[in-house]
């Protein structure tokens, strides 16, 4: 079908999604990205943030990606995330433990490389609770 394009979103540990969508939104580095059927070939990293895809039939897929990276060809679009987790996976508690976990890790920390991986474990922690609340406000 021409109106359609195929998604994969994949991680090291497993294929979280794959079928045709009618378009995907997801976190590119430089702002949110709108991919439809047709699309310039692109390959960027994406940020950690929620992948929404809107299947050809049924409700709107909601992933939390913890970044990767983006290749969209024209009829495919692949993210390739560090970590995927499905909308109705996700875990407030877990999310405010990891939150909590990279702020302290972030006071406590000497060297850059420590105080940077704190810092992406803080984003990442700070942007499943934004998709957890969006997806809390569609129910």
């Amino acid at each position: 079908m021409a109106n359609t394009i195929h998604v994969d979103v994949v991680s090291a540990e497993e294929s979280i999604y794959s079928g045709d969508a009618e378009f995907v939104v997801l976190p590119g580095e430089a702002g949110e990205l709108g991919i439809y059927p047709r699309h310039t070939p692109l390959i960027t990293r994406i940020r950690p943030g929620e992948v929404r895809i809107k299947p050809v039939a049924g409700a709107e897929e909601f992933i939390f990606v913890a970044g990767g990276i983006l290749e969209v060809q024209p009829h495919a679009v692949t993210v390739l995330a560090d970590t995927a987790i499905r909308g109705h996976d996700l875990d407030e508690a877990k999310a405010l433990e990891a939150k909590k976990h990279a702020e302290d890790a972030m006071r406590n920390q000497t060297s850059k490389l420590e105080i940077a991986r704190a810092q992406a474990e803080l984003a990442s922690a700070v942007a499943q609770l934004a998709a957890i609340r969006k997806l809390r406000q569609r129910r």
